[in-house]
């Protein structure tokens, strides 16, 4: 299936660097390659995008212009359901479920969960002459330097950030905001010059009790990344060399905290009013890539790690008629669509066509390939191990699927495999948040297996793993396929870090 585009793929890559070479020639100041933003929005659901729902209660214009400029992809698919695993896919190319992190995320104090010698995005541009920066939520783990005694020392050096991973320039935060420690870190040191205790909040609010640093505010950290951001775009863009700039934002997840100017502004709830907070960032971005004249020659994303949380209050939302998800069952750490389907937006001038959508089945590990023919380069048969390109696809060439199948992971480590309309459940129940609950289901003796055509159900009612035996016996062949090889990407190779079980 794959080997027929292989040299459409080629030629199509030597296109993009031939055209940026040119550019380079007439104009000495202009980077070679296309500067590339990636921002990642943290629980923002696939409906609280208006140019994705229209049922939504409230419009996003900023994020929606992206769709008018740019593309729209409406079967996008982070690599879990919840955020560290999706951060590690998005930077590595490769499934979290290869690597030691097997369920859940990141916590506090956690040691980095991509070894140093494993190549990420950030490798990758950074050897093709990118600036590379990150600025924003990082959530993989970090090495905290420690004292003679052993205990964690946070005036120390910390080791196995961005820093080491290809980024040039990290400023950011360790974790989701309500999760300790409450720190800036700039490079490879804290900001702070003391540091003390914050006590727990309830409620949208929330957040742990955890040390705080003395320069640190909640409600003012989603405002300052952006204006780090923003700050970067504008100095990187006079040095005529192009940029790589992963923006993963704090918000909309807890704590939820619009600011004063957006309290109030959906017409719905707290939860509205922080994701119009959210698109009034994207707007900000786009408006500087246009007042430094460099929107032509910039590759910006749009999407988010995962599926919305239930902290938003569902309840409330839906007295609005909101729905984080849309039409798809499920939420944040489900297995159902709910869980990892995600809005997935880009707007490159120079080569994505205005108003194009794309409906095949795409995935956040798709970054790290498509970069790569970006800039002419290829993966080696270790990296990337399911990364595809989405190249084809952006410069509106191409609307047949570029991936052969899809692998999705619930926070309870469960599997779900989708193929065409296809898509195969290994759990019972939602391996997640969402009724039934993994314990639930089990003791509601639910089928072990759940298998949907999700063109035709998307809500995922009608189970038809009985009807259809050689259906869900060729998804879970191809699966097992995937496990045993550690790889999903043709021409690849890989290894699993641990075992890994199928079922739950």
């Amino acid at each position: 299936m794959f080997t027929m585009f292989k040299p459409y793929f080629a030629l199509l890559s030597l296109a993009v660097v031939l055209f940026f070479q040119s550019c380079q020639n007439a104009a000495p100041t202009e980077p070679q390659f296309p500067n590339i933003i990636y921002i990642l929005a943290d629980d923002l659901g696939y409906g609280d995008v208006s140019a994705l729902n229209d049922s939504a209660a409230f419009t996003t214009p900023n994020i929606d212009a992206l769709a008018h400029s740019g593309m729209t992809f409406t079967d996008a698919h982070s690599g879990s359901a919840v955020c560290t695993p999706t951060r590690y896919g998005i930077l590595t190319g490769r499934y979290a479920w290869r690597s030691s992190l097997q369920n859940g995320v990141s916590w506090s104090w956690d040691p980095p969960l991509i070894p140093s010698d494993r190549q990420t995005v950030a490798d990758l541009l950074k050897a093709k002459n990118y600036h590379t920066a990150c600025i924003g939520k990082w959530h993989l783990g970090l090495g905290w330097g420690k004292d003679s005694t052993g205990q964690i020392d946070m005036t120390l050096p910390i080791a196995g950030g961005p820093n080491e991973l290809g980024f040039d320039y990290f400023y950011g935060i360790t974790a989701s905001l309500d999760i300790p420690p409450y720190v800036y870190i700039q490079d490879d040191r804290i900001t702070a010059t003391a540091i003390d205790t914050i006590e727990a909040m309830t409620g949208k609010a929330f957040w742990r009790k955890g040390p705080v640093g003395n320069d640190f505010k909640h409600e003012e950290v989603l405002p300052v990344l952006t204006e780090k951001a923003v700050s970067y775009i504008r100095d990187r863009s006079q040095t005529g060399q192009p940029f790589f700039l992963y923006f993963p934002l704090p918000a909309p997840h807890t704590p939820i905290l619009p600011t004063a100017e957006y309290q109030g502004k959906s017409g719905t709830n707290a939860y509205g009013d922080f994701v119009l907070m959210v698109d009034d960032v994207v707007g900000q971005i786009r408006a500087s890539l246009d007042e430094l004249g460099i929107t032509d020659n910039t590759l910006l994303i749009f999407t988010s790690d995962n599926g919305c949380s239930p902290m938003a209050d569902f309840e409330e939302l839906a007295a609005f008629g909101h729905d984080p998800s849309g039409i798809f069952r499920g939420n944040k750490a489900d297995i159902f669509e709910g869980g990892h389907r995600i809005p997935f937006l880009a707007q490159w001038p120079a080569m994505i066509p205005q108003n194009s959508r794309y409906e095949g089945t795409v995935c956040l590990t798709d970054l790290m390939a498509s970069c790569a023919a970006i800039v002419g380069d290829s993966l080696t048969m270790g990296e990337g191990e399911d990364s595809v390109n989405l190249l084809p696809v952006l410069s509106g060439g191409k609307n047949e699927p570029v991936r052969e199948a899809t692998v999705h992971h619930s926070i309870n480590g469960s599997f779900a495999i989708r193929q065409g309309k296809w898509k195969l459940n290994f759990c019972p129940g939602s391996g997640g948040w969402s009724a039934p609950r993994p314990e639930e289901a089990r003791k509601m003796n639910l089928p072990s297996v759940q298998l949907y055509d999700i063109v035709a159900d998307p809500s995922e009612q009608h189970n038809l793993a009985a009807e259809e035996p050689e259906v869900t016996a060729r998804l879970t062949t191809l699966m097992e396929q995937y496990i045993r090889d550690g790889t999903s990407r043709p021409g690849a190779q890989g290894k699993n870090d641990v075992e890994v079980a199928m079922y739950k």
